[in-house]
């Protein structure tokens, strides 16, 4: 299987092919990482692989196993766009009112990790398989780890837009951790499963959405989830 890229918004041109760089590596490291593990895998190889210089390699990443942290952020960045898309942009609040922040966050989270029909389920599979092989490497986990702490950082101003300037800062940043924590907690217990499923019970979906019910259960609502659109 071919490691996936995950969708993003558009970007200016540099930006966007330095992303496409990044991927490539991060596509090459996955390969090679799947055909002989991360400790029979050199940083060379993978540049070599990626057809890039090693100089460029070490320009985008700190060492092999930091190379694949792309691939680790894919279901936050579907998440996170889905999000952007809808939050309010500074101005006027006018037209169609959002839903509340937990249902809008759990129907977002739901599109982000689920497969539609027709489409392919490749980039679910090489979660699943970077992700468990994660649990079983420290160092690979430790970049896992740290990708989700930038998932957080990055989900934070979102959140922020979406429950507007009334919103208590140490709540929406106790949201954007909680939201992000679901996200990891789904896939690693989807991960560690045999056969799982990609759709109903079971599935990346079904376990995030229940993972951020349970998390957020205790928190006091936030403000401004549906105030109308920008």
């Amino acid at each position: 299987m071919t490691p996936p890229s995950p969708p993003s918004p558009r970007r200016p041109l540099t930006e966007r092919r330095k992303a496409t760089t990044r991927l490539e590596i991060a596509r090459a490291a996955a390969e090679l990482f799947a055909e002989r593990g991360p400790d029979g895998t050199t940083a060379e190889e993978i540049a070599d692989r990626a057809g890039v210089a090693l100089r460029t390699f070490y320009r985008y990443f700190r060492n092999k196993r930091d190379a694949v942290g792309p691939l680790f952020a894919i279901g936050a960045e579907r998440w996170r766009v889905r999000l952007t898309a809808v939050a309010p942009g500074p101005g006027p609040a006018t037209g169609p009112e959002l839903p509340e922040l937990p249902e809008l966050l759990e129907r977002t989270l739901a599109e982000a990790l689920s497969v539609p029909p027709g489409t392919s389920a490749e980039w679910l599979r090489w979660t699943r398989w970077l992700v468990r092989t994660a649990l079983r490497d420290p160092a690979l986990r430790a970049v896992w780890y740290r990708v989700n702490q930038e998932s957080e950082e990055q989900l934070l101003p979102v959140l922020a837009a979406l429950t507007g300037p009334d919103a208590e800062p140490l709540e929406v940043r106790l949201a954007a951790a909680v939201a992000t924590d679901a996200v990891r907690i789904a896939l690693e217990t989807w991960a560690e499963a045999d056969a799982p499923p990609l759709a109903g019970p079971g599935s990346p979906s079904e376990l995030a959405v229940r993972c951020l019910r349970e998390l957020m259960g205790g928190m006091r609502p936030l403000t401004g989830a549906g105030r109308a659109t920008g």
